[in-house]
């Protein structure tokens, strides 16, 4: 009585623009590459030419902690031989290598 009749609307509905949304995801794409993909891709080729540089008599910071020189390296099996002390010497994979430290660092711990 005091409420007016509602009608439904009989118009088309509004169309999604399907522009946009591959718009959208292209920029999402590109965010994911510049922002996640490359940064990672730069740190794995780092640290593929820093297994490579590896030599006998480089002092090394592990991804463990450890801090040493290479006594030997073995190319065939990728492992390295560190020398922690004159009487300890561990071996360990390649890439657990995190840095090379600067030649007389051992010294000045």
């Amino acid at each position: 009585m005091f409420i007016a009749k509602a009608y439904a609307e009989t118009g088309a509905a509004p169309q999604g623009g399907g522009v946009e949304m591959l718009i959208m995801l292209a920029v999402f794409g590109l965010i994911f590459y510049f922002m996640i993909y490359r940064p990672q891709a730069k740190r794995v080729k780092e640290h593929k030419s820093l297994m490579s540089s590896l030599s006998k008599g480089d002092e090394v910071l592990t991804n463990g902690g450890l801090v040493g020189k290479i006594a030997k390296i073995k190319e065939d099996d990728d492992f390295v031989v560190l020398a922690l002390n004159e009487d300890t010497t561990v071996t360990i994979q390649k890439s657990y290598v995190s840095a090379v430290l600067p030649k007389g660092s051992l010294k000045s711990l």
